[in-house]
C-alpha cells in the first residue's frame, strides 16, 4: 500500500465514523432534505471552539494540497467535531431502520464513487480530505435521490389503509392546526366513546406513513368512526392525505407561527391546512385563529355545513369560555357551565362541535366533559416523589401552548416556582420575538428561569431581564433536572416547557 493509499484509508475511515452523527440528524428530522448540511453549518458557528476548529479544518484541505498528511488533520477534526454534537444522542439513539440503511447505502455509495474517482484521476489528499469534509452533503443528496423511491415504497401501505377504510366504510373525522390537533382528537374520541365505537389514529401518527399504519393495525370491522390527526410542513401534504382518507368531517384547530421557517408566512399556513376539507361535508373552525373566519366564510359559500368555535364570540355555533369555569354553549342551549378545567376553550369547542355533528345528546357531552382526557406530555400535571408539582409541557412548542403553560404552573399556587425551557423552535422570523416574549412572561410567573442550551440563550435572557425571576444557563436538560432536584422541595413547582432534540444546541 503507498503513501497516498493510506491516506485513503484513513479518509474512508474518517467518513463513516463521522456520517453517524449526521445520520442521527437527519433521522430525527424526519429525513427532510439538507437538514444534515443545515444542522453541520449551524453546529459547526456555534461558540468559539467549533468555528475554530473549522478554520483548521478548512486550513488542513488547503494544505494537503502540498503537504499530502494534512488531510489526516481534517478528517480527526470531523471525527471529533463539532464538539458537543454527540454520536449517541440523550433524547433517541441513532436507529438502524430500513429507511436509515439505505439513506446511508447510497450515501457511503456515493462518497466511495468520489474517492475513487480522485484516485483515479490523481487528485489524492486534497480531493479525499474535500470528501470528509463534505459527509453531510452526501446525506443529503442521498435523501433526495430516495425520496421518489421511498414514496412508491410507501404507496402499497396507503393503498392498502385506502382499500381497508372503504372495505369498513367508518365515519372520518379529520384533524389538523398549528397546534391543539392531539389534544382535540383526544377529547373527539372520548365525547363518541359512550354512542360509537372509534379508532383514532395514535400519539402523533400524522404524516402518510402514520396514517396509513394506525388503519392497516387498527382498524377492525364494525368500526364507527376513524379519527384522522394530519401534519403538514407545507402546501400539499394535507391535500395527498385527504385524497385517500376521505374525511366528511375536518377540524381545523388554530394558526399560528409553527413551521414557519417551512411555511413562510400565516396566510401560506392557512391555505395548506385547509386543504382538509376538500372531501368535507362538514367544516369545523376555530374562527378566533388568523384567518380561519374568512375561511369558514369561504367554505360555507362553497356549500359546505360549517360549525363555527370560539372563545370569544357568543354568537358562534360553539360557544367556549372558562371566565368562571368551563362553560359551553351550542346554538344558544348551554351543555354545562362552572366545570372546573383548565382545558383550551378552542379545543373543546372544536371537540364538541365534533360530537354535536355526529348526534351525540348534550347530556352525554355534559357528562364526558367531566373527565376530558389529558395528552401525554402536554400540560400533564403530575406530583413526584419529594412532594414537587410537575407540570409536563415538553411535547408543546408554540407561543399559544407555552402561555397556557405558565396559567397552569401559576395555578399550582407553590411556594417556589421555576421553568425549564429550550424555548421554542421553526417560528421563522418570529423566533426570536416570541421566545424574547416568553422570557418576559415566565420571568413574572417564575421564581427562577432556567434555560437550557444556546438556541434561544440570548432571547429568553433577553425578555427575563423585564422580570423578577433568577435566571440560570445550562448547558442540558439532564444538567436542569439536576438543578430541579437539588433546589426545589415538596411544595414547589416546575414547568418542563419543550424539550428539544439534542441535535440542537
Amino acid at each position: 500500500m503507498t503513501v497516498t493509499d493510506s491516506y485513503l484509508v484513513a479518509c474512508i475511515g474518517a467518513l463513516l465514523f463521522s456520517s453517524a452523527r449526521w445520520f442521527r440528524v437527519a433521522q430525527r428530522e424526519h429525513y427532510l432534505a439538507w437538514s444534515a448540511s443545515r444542522f453541520a453549518l449551524r453546529w459547526w458557528s456555534l461558540g468559539a471552539v467549533n468555528p475554530l476548529l473549522f478554520v483548521i479544518t478548512v486550513f488542513s484541505v488547503i494544505a494537503s494540497a502540498w503537504f499530502p498528511f494534512a488531510c489526516l488533520v481534517a478528517a480527526l477534526v470531523v471525527c471529533v467535531g463539532p464538539l458537543g454534537l454527540k454520536l449517541k444522542g440523550r433524547t433517541s439513539s441513532l436507529a438502524w431502520t430500513r429507511r436509515l440503511r439505505t439513506v446511508a447505502a447510497v450515501s457511503v455509495l456515493f462518497a466511495f464513487v468520489l474517492f475513487l474517482a480522485i484516485r483515479q484521476l490523481g487528485g489524492g489528499s486534497v480531493g479525499y480530505a474535500v470528501v470528509v469534509v463534505l459527509a453531510p452533503a452526501f446525506i443529503d443528496i442521498a435523501l433526495v435521490l430516495l425520496k421518489p423511491v421511498e414514496k412508491r415504497f410507501s404507496q402499497k401501505y396507503v393503498t392498502q389503509a385506502a382499500n381497508t377504510l372503504e372495505r369498513v366504510n367508518p365515519i372520518r373525522v379529520a384533524i389538523t392546526g398549528s397546534y391543539g390537533k392531539t389534544t382535540i382528537k383526544g377529547y373527539v374520541r372520548h365525547l363518541l366513546s359512550e354512542t360509537r365505537s372509534v379508532v383514532a389514529s395514535p400519539a402523533s401518527f400524522n404524516n402518510s406513513a402514520g396514517l396509513s399504519r394506525s388503519v392497516n393495525e387498527h382498524l377492525t370491522d364494525g368500526t364507527e368512526i376513524f379519527v384522522a390527526e394530519m401534519g403538514t410542513y407545507g402546501p400539499g401534504e394535507i391535500a395527498e392525505l385527504v385524497s385517500w382518507v376521505k374525511p366528511s368531517i375536518s377540524v381545523l384547530s388554530a394558526i399560528g407561527p409553527v413551521h414557519l421557517e417551512r411555511f413562510g408566512d400565516l396566510d401560506t399556513v392557512v391555505a395548506s391546512k385547509s386543504e382538509i376539507f376538500s372531501t368535507s361535508r362538514t367544516a369545523v373552525i376555530n374562527v378566533d385563529a388568523y384567518g380561519l373566519a374568512a375561511e369558514a366564510d369561504r367554505l360555507q359559500a362553497s356549500g359546505i355545513d360549517v360549525l363555527r368555535c370560539s372563545a370569544k364570540d357568543p354568537t358562534a355555533d360553539i360557544f367556549v369560555t372558562s371566565t368562571e369555569g368551563l362553560a359551553v354553549t351550542v346554538s344558544d342551549r348551554v351543555i354545562i357551565a362552572g366545570l372546573e378545567s383548565d382545558a383550551a376553550p378552542t379545543n373543546v369547542a372544536c371537540a364538541v362541535a365534533v360530537a354535536t355533528a355526529l348526534d351525540v345528546p348534550d347530556a352525554t357531552i355534559a357528562h364526558l366533559l367531566t373527565d376530558l382526557p389529558t395528552a401525554d406530555h402536554r400540560r400533564q400535571v403530575l406530583l413526584s416523589q419529594s412532594g414537587v408539582t410537575i407540570v409536563d409541557d415538553t411535547y408543546n412548542s408554540n407561543p399559544a401552548g407555552a402561555a397556557a403553560a405558565l396559567e397552569t404552573l401559576a395555578r399550582t399556587g407553590a411556594n417556589r416556582k421555576a421553568v425549564v425551557t429550550p424555548g421554542m423552535i421553526e417560528l421563522g422570523n418570529r423566533q426570536a420575538t416570541e421566545n424574547r416574549r416568553f422570557g418576559v412572561d415566565a420571568s413574572l410567573v417564575a421564581d427562577d428561569l432556567i434555560i437550557v442550551g444556546r438556541t434561544n440563550k440570548a432571547a429568553l435572557a433577553n425578555g427575563a431581564r423585564d422580570g423578577t425571576a433568577r435566571v440560570h444557563l445550562l448547558p442540558n436538560r439532564d444538567e436542569a433536572i439536576k438543578w430541579v432536584r437539588k433546589n426545589l422541595k415538596a411544595g414547589d413547582a416546575v414547568l418542563y416547557e419543550n424539550d428539544l432534540p439534542d441535535h440542537y444546541a
